[in-house]
């Protein structure tokens, strides 16, 4: 297997805090990803090769074992299992004496170099020892990708064709998923070694808030403009929400920044199927302007009336 120095993927050393990677990722993956570079096989190589090392790089358990092994960090533990044996082997038939039975290696407590590790691991899962071939299943690595999608398109389970690592996809996006949510898609990340189990491809979803509407979580509010006079004496208002317009009955003396409430007319529960939070609408009192001089005169007799009354 090819070396890939992933530091160098993310354009890092090997000192990067977990915030570099983070930011690295988000750049690269931008600038990389396949909806932007279209039948660029070079550019999908080279964001397939950006999500693996965010994959590895962004865990410190996965970070520290790359550190040590390299490409083989992967089967990390597994070659320390097999290590112990190893010596546990050479102790039993060799009295305790280093490189007893027939010149058998002996392996210090000590980390290994990428290249000794991987002539380990090669001997002893993918070549003849004592006669026999020994092989062991490993399961693929996972991949990540983010999908870029706008706040409309959650708001129904709906199906989009994506693609990751030249692979056309078929994905079911359910309703109400939130932004920065990940989900998991079983089989569709890196192929697994020796007859195992493929990874799989974990997407984020980065959502752009395409309406005037703020979301938190199922939950959706918006600020709506009121005239003074249907704000004094009260009456009907049309408003938009999310899913079409909302007639309203505005109380009579409603002051600036009343908040009424439009139960189930907010976001989708997610992977709750028929629910639905709330929508908060907001007054905002709308000062008329360019009055006209009979409008003057007539809200200066009412100011008179307020007064004297």
């Amino acid at each position: 297997m090819e070396f890939i120095d992933y530091y160098k993927v993310l354009e890092l050393d090997k000192n990067a805090t977990k915030s570099d990677i983070k930011k690295a990722y988000r750049k690269l993956a931008r600038k990389y990803h396949p909806d932007l570079n279209p039948n660029d096989t070079a550019a999908q190589k080279k964001f397939q090769q950006i999500n693996e090392a965010h994959e590895v790089l962004i865990d410190p358990e996965k970070r520290k074992k790359y550190d040590q092994y390299g490409k083989d960090w992967e089967h990390a533990e597994e070659f320390e299992r097999q290590k112990a044996q190893q010596q546990q082997y050479q102790r039993q038939y060799s009295g305790g004496r280093p490189g007893g039975f027939g010149g058998a290696e002996s392996f210090s407590g000590g980390g290994f170099e990428g290249g000794d590790f991987s002539d380990f691991f090669e001997s002893m899962f993918g070549g003849a020892q004592g006669g026999r071939q020994r092989t062991t299943r490993f399961r693929g690595q996972d991949f990540n990708a983010e999908l870029h999608i706008n706040l409309t398109d959650v708001y129904r389970t709906h199906k989009q064709t994506v693609t990751v690592n030249g692979k056309n996809i078929r994905l079911t996006i359910p309703a109400g998923v939130e932004n920065g949510q990940t989900i998991r898609i079983k089989g569709y990340g890196g192929e697994g070694m020796n007859g195992g189990p493929n990874g799989d491809l974990l997407i984020t979803f980065a959502i752009k808030n395409n309406t005037s509407f703020k979301r938190e979580g199922k939950n959706l509010y918006k600020d709506v403009d009121l005239d003074i006079y249907t704000a004094t004496l009260g009456g009907d208002l049309t408003v938009d929400a999310f899913d079409g317009k909302v007639k309203l009955n505005v109380k009579p003396e409603t002051q600036n920044g009343t908040t009424v409430k439009l139960k189930g007319k907010g976001f989708p529960v997610y992977k709750k199927e028929g629910q639905f939070g709330d929508l908060f609408i907001t007054y905002k009192l709308k000062i008329p302007t360019n009055l006209s001089g009979r409008e003057k005169e007539l809200l200066q007799e009412l100011k008179k009336l307020r007064k004297n009354g």
